[in-house]
């Protein structure tokens, strides 16, 4: 690769890409003309790349999946989550005098597991060292409740949904109000990410905060204080409940743990420890993290021609059993997965659940390897702060500039200029010399990063 005349051109797209693991192939083409004269202002073809194709980042969030990606994605994040709290991106600064607080909502239990307690050792007897791989595995497996611990991660969106609503009605019990009078003076506004304990089980960590019924741009009324929203979160996180009823595994009742945590955000540059910066931070740490943070897999585990299902269907509506997974559905047979027995047993819970006609809508083989889980691992209400599409487009709209600019091209008016382009996918990944210059870049970017992270540790 190195030896091929066009080895800058090919160089600069894996430097453009930042060391993505497995970049888009593309193939098409994009004009850019002026609608007044019909002249052709700019014109590229992706044929004429060295590789023959244009190149795009994966865009992936999981770090397991691609590390270059996953950090852009943790950096939108903090900055949606930090303008939420500090204001920014369209948000005001006088959204920091809100009231607003760090809460983490937990999984119960469905069985007792080895853990590190601080001051006495686990119910085994053993004192465990936090990097024990029996840590968050069942100390007796023929008891641990399996279904319910699938079923909860299936159903933790919908707890959290229930978790919203209820506080909203506690809300305005504490201020004496209806709940539509409530909603007239006062708007609950929150961000979540979701994190996977060392037992396979999904938790919630928020920052939720009151405003006025216009959203960030207005505080809320004087008596709706942090006081008054700790004591409704408190009182609305067990009122959260589901309850799921089948013949084959009875009945299950679903909520959230005992173990919730709620606590006050304060101010950047006090000597608080949760500090707006420190939440962000936290948030975005965890944005991408997947199911793979607690020893299960990231990628899916059912068959793609039969689409887990086993088998597919004849014109006359004949099953025929899928001859690439020999029927069972599973792309990879679960006795050979690298995993350990815990998980796997979760993943199996999944696949016999999901087959139950009660079940068939959560398409539990389908999220086998996220154990269940099928939400999205951080969404936020509507008037939070910015999305992740704007912080995005803010930053295509930059990279546009810079190519004008570099390419001498004349700025472009919105109104007179017209872009017909048309792409198609032609793969995914790199060519073996490619992956090693890309494997380069990231080697690089990482040594910058940890150069400039320790000068500004001095």
């Amino acid at each position: 690769m190195v030896n091929h005349p066009d080895f800058d051109r090919a160089q600069q797209q894996i430097e453009r890409l930042g060391g993505c693991t497995e970049p888009v192939r593309l193939t098409g083409q994009s004009t850019t003309i002026d609608t007044m004269t019909g002249e052709v202002l700019r014109s590229y073809t992706a044929s004429d790349e060295p590789t023959g194709s244009l190149l795009t980042a994966c865009g992936n969030r999981r770090a397991s999946r691609c590390p270059a990606c996953s950090r852009l994605y943790a950096a939108d994040t903090y900055h949606l989550i930090r303008a939420g709290l500090s204001g920014g991106k369209t948000v005001p600064d006088t959204v920091r005098i809100h009231p607003r607080v760090f809460t983490t909502l937990t999984a119960p239990s469905f069985g007792p597991v080895h853990n590190r307690p601080d001051t006495r050792p686990c119910r085994c007897g053993t004192r465990h060292e936090s990097t024990d791989p029996m840590l968050g595995t069942p100390l007796n497996p023929a008891t641990y409740d399996y279904v319910g611990a699938v079923l909860f991660n299936a159903h933790a969106g919908t707890l959290w949904a229930r978790f919203t609503t209820y506080l909203r009605r506690e809300l305005a019990i504490r201020l004496g109000m209806t709940q539509k009078a409530a909603r007239t003076v006062l708007r609950v506004s929150f961000a979540k990410v979701a994190e996977y304990q060392k037992r396979g089980l999904v938790h919630f960590h928020a920052v939720i905060r009151l405003d006025g019924p216009d959203g960030s741009t207005q505080p809320p009324p004087s008596y709706a204080t942090t006081a008054v929203l700790t004591d409704a979160i408190q009182a609305a996180a067990p009122r959260a409940r589901i309850t799921l009823a089948s013949d084959a595994v009875g009945e299950h009742q679903l909520g959230w743990g005992q173990q919730l945590d709620v606590r006050e955000i304060a101010a950047f540059g006090t000597d608080a420890e949760l500090t707006d910066q420190a939440v962000a931070a936290y948030v975005a740490k965890y944005a991408t993290k997947s199911a793979d943070a607690s020893g299960t897999l990231d990628r899916s585990l059912y068959c793609r021609p039969c689409q887990g299902r086993g088998a597919t269907l004849l014109p006359h509506g004949t099953p025929l059993p899928c001859t690439v997974c020999d029927g069972t559905g599973q792309a990879r047979p679960l006795p050979r997965l690298a995993v350990a027995r815990h998980v796997r047993q979760m993943i199996r819970t999944c696949w016999e659940l999901g087959r139950l006609p009660e079940f068939a809508d959560l398409k539990l083989w389908k999220w086998a390897h996220m154990l269940g889980f099928r939400g999205h691992f951080s969404t936020k209400s509507r008037r939070y702060s910015t999305t992740l599409g704007a912080l995005r487009d803010a930053r295509r709209a930059w990279r546009t500039e810079q190519a004008r600019a570099h390419a001498d091209l004349p700025e472009a008016d919105p109104a007179t200029t017209l872009v017909v382009s048309h792409w198609n996918y032609l793969g995914s990944g790199y060519s073996p010399g490619a992956a090693l210059l890309a494997a380069h870049v990231r080697h690089r970017n990482e040594l910058e990063r940890r150069f400039t992270a320790e000068e500004g540790c001095r």
